[in-house]
């Protein structure tokens, strides 16, 4: 996979802008009652190629089927790899801010006043450890965890992701108006989701079914 993967790679990262990103779906897999190690491996011969490997996603599928083999359970997640070509990249995270209830009210009712009092956030974010400040706020940053079910309903491929993961990514990494790549479209849901935030997109897949469908 590593060998196949690398020329086309080697594409992506002239192709795309110095502030873009590149998402990569990836999964798990076992050989010969192993983990096998082609991730990792995919990882570092992208970061010999000129990549930052800059943060790693958990596509946590809430809906997978239970199942298990003799030394292992089924996985229930893959990676979502983000990869750029500088440290500094087009980011917005306001984007995809997720409510946050009365966790703060509830977590704030079992801390002593000294925690309520403690540090805040070194990085300007307005948090930090004094959970007081997250009094009068409704919104909150998600961590890198993603849990979304996977898809059901659409049975034009074999590997298809639920809208709500390209969506997710595209509100994160690009604004209306910004062109979305997707070197292996299959059924098009990286398409339908950039349609839906206003982006552009330009779909590719060697597949002819595709390009009818």
């Amino acid at each position: 996979y590593v060998d196949w993967f690398i020329p086309r790679s080697k594409e992506f990262l002239r192709v795309l802008k110095l502030t873009g990103t590149l998402i990569l779906n990836i999964k798990e897999k076992v050989v010969d009652s192993q983990r096998h190690t082609y991730v990792i491996e995919l990882i570092q011969a992208l970061k010999k190629q000129g990549w930052l490997w800059t943060e790693e996603f958990i596509w946590h599928k809430k809906n997978t089927h239970p199942g298990k083999w003799p030394n292992r359970f089924r996985d229930a997640w893959e990676r979502c790899l983000q990869f750029n070509k500088r440290p500094k990249f087009n980011m917005y995270q306001e984007e995809v801010m997720v409510p946050i209830g009365n966790w703060a009210q509830t977590r704030l009712n079992h801390l002593s006043e000294k925690d309520k009092r403690r540090m805040i956030s070194n990085v300007g974010s307005g948090f930090g450890k004094n959970v007081s400040n997250w009094i009068k706020r409704d919104k909150v940053y998600p961590s890198n965890v993603l849990y979304l079910a996977t898809e059901c309903g659409n049975k034009n491929h074999s590997a298809v992701f639920p809208l709500a993961l390209p969506e997710w990514f595209i509100k994160l990494f690009t604004k209306k108006g910004d062109f979305v790549l997707d070197p292996f479209a299959g059924s098009g849901t990286t398409a339908v989701a950039a349609k839906k935030q206003g982006r552009n997109y330009l779909m590719i897949d060697v597949l002819e079914k595709y390009k009818k469908e």
